[in-house]
């Protein structure tokens, strides 16, 4: 264990802390914010409509996914920053942890759902396969989330499993040190636990690459069918825009996943910096993803277009009183 700092370094770590409290904070209740509109958006739709169609199924479960990962994460930042002395607590450390993996599991896999809904509904194969997945999908959709839904529940609670085997010994933390050195001693118990997580996460990272590269290949091969033929600017400006909101779906998960990746890697190495940075990345991704999912739902981009002139007029109305 690292010696304890001393007073000048004491409050220069306090007030690191309290920064980054003040970042991660912020962070975090953006993206709940994002999330639970969309949420509660898609739910008045459904209380008039009494249906929902499969891509609204995909984002009320990706939103309620996201707000429970950021809240169970703000939590568990905030126990590491100012209330490190309870994560003693036996129970404290392990559900959080294990809770931590099962949003952020699931988090992942309806991502990867909806770009796998997206890509059999858009693309355009002749393959056999392909057609009758297209006929199929809706039926399909409810059997991927409760598979996402399984799976990261299994996750869950394997992790717990693990982390209670592997650290129950092995758990202590540095007097006054920073935020993200928890001193925790890394045994043959704890290496199963990286396994399962970095597999789980390489699997749902396949299934976006592929449904990604196919989807961009069909809209591309459509739009020079479309430049060919000469057919009009209006329909083919409309496939580019799709084009570029799946790549940059794409290049977001990617730098997630990356992440991810980095937190597993320098987790086991103690790197507390870059887990740091890492961290925060993460946070932004639920946020920043969901938000490019508003304005790509023609209902949703417009309920947050009639909200933000109300609230406008709410701060100016304040301000002259």
């Amino acid at each position: 264990m690292e010696a304890c700092l001393s007073p000048e370094q004491s409050n220069v770590t306090s007030y690191a802390d309290t920064t980054v409290a003040i970042i991660i904070t912020l962070e975090v209740f953006a993206g709940m914010w994002i999330n639970a509109f969309i949420v509660s958006v898609i739910c008045v739709t459904w209380v008039r409509k009494k249906t929902l169609n499969s891509n609204e199924k995909i984002l009320v479960v990706l939103g309620c996914s996201r707000f429970w990962f950021l809240c169970i994460s703000w939590v568990y930042s905030i126990f590491l920053i100012i209330y490190r002395n309870y994560l003693y607590v036996h129970p404290i450390f392990h559900l959080l942890n294990s809770a931590q993996n099962f949003f952020n599991y699931s988090n992942l896999w309806f991502s990867a759902s909806l770009f796998v809904f997206y890509c059999i509904k858009i693309a355009n194969f002749r393959k056999s396969f392909f057609i009758y997945l297209k006929v199929k999908i809706d039926r399909i959709v409810p059997c991927l989330l409760l598979g996402s839904v399984l799976f990261s529940l299994v996750i869950g609670i394997i992790a717990y499993n693990i982390m209670d085997k592997a650290l129950s010994n092995n758990f202590n933390f540095t007097c006054q040190g920073s935020i993200w050195k928890a001193s925790i001693t890394i045994d043959q118990h704890l290496l199963p636990h990286y396994f399962i997580t970095g597999f789980g996460y390489a699997i749902s990272f396949t299934a976006v690459i592929l449904s990604a590269l196919l989807l961009l290949f069909s809209l591309w091969r459509h739009k020079r069918n479309m430049q060919t033929n000469s057919m009009k600017d209006l329909s083919m400006d409309a496939h580019i825009k799709a084009m570029k909101s799946i790549l940059s779906f794409f290049i977001m998960y990617s730098i997630n996943f990356i992440c991810l990746i980095l937190t597993l890697i320098y987790s086991m190495k103690n790197e507390s910096g870059v887990i740091f940075l890492t961290y925060l990345i993460q946070y932004t991704f639920p946020g920043l993803h969901s938000l490019v999912l508003i304005f790509s739902n023609p209902n949703l981009e417009k309920r947050l277009l009639g909200i933000l002139p109300c609230v406008k007029c709410k701060v100016f109305l304040k301000r002259e009183l």
